[in-house]
């Protein structure tokens, strides 16, 4: 498992990269934006490329293999931590787009570590390495916004750049990390061009779910993060209190990855990715109830628990749906319906809440995520013809 340690290792660079993002981008948008309702729309441009390149960059990782991808990924965010950087030194909105877009390029890499670790550890510990893996986001959850404060005014008067610099560092690290990896070969031309057609792939009952399940997760999860650094501004509370309430939603979206992967074990995928629609269904609740700290902080905590479990939930039953001569295709197809929901909820996050305020934000996330929670407990109950083999 030596492997999936130096992964869980990446995984918790990557995701720190992440959540200094999160922590950051909006309010470094908002002071660039020529208009207020392109506040979030470069932490939206990193999501679409994110989505972009999630096809192009799993094919290439089926053809050349993981560390390829990898290698190439950490360059990625090397380059988007330089150009952000730069871009709020010179107060260039559209410099500042650019370099957002190449973390989310880098993003696509890091969203991958998780597929790399079933792979290394195999079919029976699958779920209890993809879990692991995420736990590497409990260091993130405490890293990326804690550095946030802690690089704001390292290049004072000029704030956030020092964040961005710290995402050239950490990408950095992990370009040093891959290399350390015992990661399988790539597949032969001709182990590539087996399997089945995609499409007959696609039309499986489980694979439906899992896929619309990590959506859902990822895109209601989005909608209200991304918007929470905002609300909070606009409700009077200091960027430190933005940034506490960031940081503990990263705990909880990682620390459950201690257990979820013995829960999943344990109980299956689909009762764990049921819990975590009805915990994101909460968040909704608390956020509604009032706006002090303490609303956003109880909200964020919820949702981030939600998506782990949901989102880990739906990764263990997609990696059931496919053969390894299949990984590469399903994987992309996946990736790109998760990562481009994630664009499109960055995107209408920001117009959300300045046209409609907090309250719809919240309002957005209930009816997609009780239909994904219906359909894993529909799922649950057909469960034995669920699976393809």
């Amino acid at each position: 498992m030596r492997s999936v340690a130096v992964l869980a290792a990446c995984q918790a660079f990557g995701m720190s990269c992440m959540a200094l993002s999160i922590t950051i981008t909006a309010l470094v948008g908002a002071s660039l934006a020529p208009a207020a309702s392109l506040a979030t729309l470069p932490l939206a441009l990193q999501f679409v490329a994110t989505a972009a390149a999630t096809i192009p960059v799993s094919l290439l990782m089926g053809r050349f293999g993981r560390r390829a991808g990898f290698v190439l990924g950490s360059l990625a965010g090397i380059v988007g931590g330089v150009v952000s950087c730069l871009a709020v030194f010179l107060a260039d909105f559209w410099l500042f787009c650019c370099g957002a877009a190449f973390i989310g390029v880098f993003a696509t890499h890091v969203a991958l570590f998780r597929f790399a670790a079933a792979e290394v550890a195999g079919a029976e510990q699958r779920s209890r390495a993809i879990s692991y893996v995420m736990i590497g986001g409990v260091v993130a959850a405490v890293l990326g916004p804690q550095l946030a404060k802690w690089t704001k005014g390292v290049f004072a008067p000029i704030d956030f750049a020092g964040g961005y610099a710290a995402m050239a560092v950490l990408a950095f690290l992990i370009l040093v990390l891959v290399q350390f990896v015992a990661l399988p070969r790539p597949l032969s031309a001709r182990e590539r061009s087996g399997g089945r057609p995609l499409a007959e792939i696609a039309r499986q009952p489980a694979l439906i779910v899992a896929v619309l399940c990590a959506m859902v997760a990822y895109g209601s999860m989005n909608l209200v993060m991304v918007s929470t650094p905002l609300a909070m501004d606009a409700c009077g509370h200091p960027f430190d209190s933005a940034a506490f309430v960031i940081q503990w939603h990263a705990l909880g979206m990682f620390a459950p990855s201690f257990v979820t992967g013995h829960i999943i074990h344990r109980s299956g995928p689909l009762p764990v990715i049921a819990v975590g629609g009805l915990l994101i269904l909460g968040c909704a609740a608390v956020n509604l109830t009032g706006i002090e700290v303490l609303q956003f902080w109880g909200a964020l905590v919820l949702l981030g628990i939600g998506w782990n479990f949901m989102f880990i939930g739906g990764t263990t039953l997609l990696t059931e749906t496919y053969r390894p001569e299949e990984q590469s295709r399903v994987q992309a197809m996946n990736e790109f319906l998760v990562f481009g929901t994630t664009a499109l909820t960055a995107l209408a996050s920001g117009a959300l809440f300045s046209g409609l305020g907090w309250e719809a934000v919240n309002l957005g996330i209930v009816i997609p995520v009780a239909g994904a929670t219906a359909a894993a407990l529909w799922l649950a109950r057909r469960r034995p013809s669920a699976v393809a083999t």
